[in-house]
């Protein structure tokens, strides 16, 4: 059976709270530090392997519109996967997008990130 913990920011693995601080100010060099070399991103249904594949997607994603960021719910499924969901407001279609960011870690490092529309 899956507990899922609701969590404090401040309470997530290190690993996501870095690569997020690093990601909503669109540092892609310093989010890809935290990645494994054979991490995987699925952002929407696209599918980006490898480390340096996923860093110029963090680099490019998103770069033609202008967001803000806010984290509103984090939960940990267990001791290797975290959801945390971040609600995004700009310049893009739709205007607002509340996004779960589904991370699995492995040595302290993300190899697999799917992100996807909340689900409620």
């Amino acid at each position: 059976m899956t507990q899922h913990t609701d969590l404090p920011t401040d309470s997530l693995p290190a690993t996501v709270r870095d690569f997020l601080s690093a990601h909503v100010v669109h540092d892609a060099a310093t989010a890809s530090s935290y990645l494994a070399e054979d991490a995987v991103v699925v952002d929407q249904g696209e599918t980006v392997r490898g480390r340096e594949q996923v860093h110029a997607f963090l680099r490019d994603a998103g770069s033609e519109f202008e967001y803000t960021t806010e984290q509103i719910g984090a939960r940990r499924v267990d001791d290797a996967h975290c959801v945390v969901t971040l609600r995004l407001e700009g310049t893009f279609p739709g205007g607002v997008a509340e996004l779960d960011y589904r991370f699995t870690l492995r040595d302290d490092l993300v190899t697999e990130l799917v992100i996807a529309n909340h689900e409620a």
